[in-house]
């Protein structure tokens, strides 16, 4: 051998120069490129109280149980009656109702919101800003605004004309569906952050009271309590109660004179809550007219599944025409291709002992008869962008303004009053953050999700539900909350499953830690799309490379 030889005794690409393959960036031959994207997830984007529902749902799943409560309360101060009483506009909407069954959202929110009850936490005040707002109504929409402002560091007094706070989650939700114990627990709460809630009393006049109090800015949440009227030709003496009457009366337990068979009118929220409290009430089984065809119905369709199950006799399609005596004549409708219902001509009878209204109910205004500058529309005030009506330092919410009259509705309004109230405080202008692009299922790689059955709520046994106001719906417990959390997605989010890291050809990504994420290394990414095709959650998007 020569005494030039050289011996390799190394890898040849290690012994390669570091002008030649090292420097040789296979990026650019790259048309495409892939980039992180944080997308909105579906159910954040249905919730109109705005909760940030994957960021929590992150949280609950690895049992970090009091992090996510306490990311459900930067939004929403009512989990634990938000998981009782709200219609699941996020559950309809979850991509995982492609895959099997949407996540139990609503069950997990309710047993964080039990969690907070059970172990006391609390939720702390910001720093004192010297100003003053005042809340008329105590009902979800202005209990929220109060929590809000108070946590912005505001002082807030809350105007109520009821004996107990709660609005409509106390007088409108009979006890089978929310437990006073889980209410007046979440009220106070925020009582017990420094607002004030002065009972029994009602605004006549809001100038004069604000003027009296000297409140910098006002937010009226005042709900709908006024009972809509309908003449029916009516001959005897049969009683005629209001919806909400009966209902409060049910929570005041004065309701003696609800005996015998109930005939209701109506097909909304209310209608079937006063049909199963008068079931559990007589023992009858009530009949709920509606003159709407079933799939028409303004109720949400838990609350009718509930009331058939509870053998609630629901007659769509009909009107009540006269009542003779005992004796209740309907027309039969029927529905035309628009959903609107039309007269037959065609007849029936029905016998029942007391008819109970439940026909919906509009807002009491009088309290701004003093302020001319309102401007009210079909009943309902005209606000601006945040939430603010024309005159200055006045703001509304919930069912005095155009919206969808829910509680949840209302919780989102008390939420974004609060900001914009808080913004003009301070001479200033709230600016909602930018939505990010909602991401469908379509984007997703559902085959990482292995199938994972919903966990279902148990439910209390029928004929204890229809002989007394237990609750009906029962909790998850710590064990199935867990799991159901374990279910989501993480729809447009990355939630470092290391697929991008694992499969990229190129090595051209790197973990950047726990909680950090990743980043492509672009240099040497060939923008084979391969780890936007492998994402789980559809967090990876390919674009044209910039030339």
């Amino acid at each position: 051998m020569s005494d030039e030889t050289v011996v390799q005794t190394k890898p040849f690409a290690v012994t390669l120069d570091a002008g030649t393959s090292l420097l040789n960036k296979t990026g650019t031959w790259r048309t495409h490129r892939p980039v992180y994207v944080d997308r909105l997830p579906p159910c954040n984007n249905a919730c109109p109280a705005g909760e940030n529902i994957q960021a929590w749902l992150f949280e609950a799943e690895e049992g970090n149980y009091e992090a996510a409560w306490r990311k459900i309360m930067e939004e929403n101060p009512f989990p634990s009656i938000m998981g009782r009483v709200c219609y699941q506009p996020c559950e309809r909407a979850c991509n995982r109702v492609k895959l099997d069954e949407s996540v139990g959202i609503n069950s997990v929110e309710r047993f964080l919101g039990d969690q907070a009850i059970k172990y006391d936490w609390k939720v702390p005040v910001g720093q004192d800003t010297g100003k003053r707002v005042m809340v008329v109504g105590a009902g979800p929409g202005g209990l929220a605004a109060a929590y809000h402002l108070r946590r912005l560091g505001h002082q807030v007094s809350v105007f109520e004309q009821g004996a107990k706070a709660g609005g409509m989650l106390r007088w409108g939700i009979p006890k089978y569906r929310l437990p006073r114990e889980r209410l007046n627990a979440e009220i106070d709460r925020i009582e017990e952050m420094g607002v004030e809630i002065r009972l029994n009393s009602p605004v006549r006049d809001l100038k004069a009271e604000m003027a009296a109090g000297g409140y910098d800015a006002v937010f009226l949440a005042t709900g709908a309590h006024t009972p809509k009227a309908l003449d029916i030709p009516m001959t005897g003496n049969i009683p005629v109660v209001e919806g909400i009457t009966l209902l409060r009366d049910v929570e005041l337990e004065q309701t003696k004179y609800l005996k015998g068979r109930v005939v209701v009118y109506g097909g909304g929220n209310t209608a079937m809550d006063v049909a199963r409290s008068a079931k559990r009430l007589t023992g009858f089984t009530p009949k709920v007219i509606v003159r709407r065809a079933r799939e028409r119905m303004a109720a949400h369709e838990f609350e009718v599944h509930e009331a058939l199950e509870e053998t609630v006799d629901i007659l769509n399609l009909r009107t009540i025409k006269e009542i003779r005596g005992n004796t209740f004549v309907l027309e039969k409708m029927v529905a035309s291709d628009d959903g609107r219902p039309h007269p037959t001509g065609q007849f029936e009878e029905i016998e029942g002992d007391v008819l109970v209204m439940a026909l919906g109910q509009d807002t009491d205004l009088s309290l701004l008869d003093t302020l001319p500058d309102m401007e009210i529309n079909w009943g309902v005030l005209t606000v601006d962008a945040g939430m603010m009506t024309a005159y200055p330092g006045i703001f509304a919410g919930g069912d005095m303004v155009p919206s969808e009259r829910t509680v949840t509705t209302a919780i989102g309004h008390g939420k974004k009053a609060a900001r914009n109230i808080d913004a003009w405080l301070r001479g200033d202008h709230y600016t909602r953050p930018e939505k990010h692009q909602v991401v469908t299922y379509d984007m997703l790689n559902p085959w990482y999700y292995s199938d994972a059955p919903r966990t279902v709520r148990p439910t209390l046994e029928l004929i204890r539900r229809q002989s007394g106001f237990a609750e009906v719906i029962g909790d998850l417990n710590e064990e199935n909350a867990l799991f159901e959390a374990r279910r989501c997605m993480s729809c447009g989010n990355c939630f470092e499953c290391d697929n991008c890291y694992g499969i990229c050809p190129d090595n051209a990504i790197t973990k950047l830690g726990p909680g950090r994420r990743f980043a492509f290394k672009y240099d040497y990414c060939k923008g084979c799309g391969m780890c936007a095709t492998e994402c789980p959650c559809g967090a990876i998007n390919v674009v044209p490379e910039e030339i």
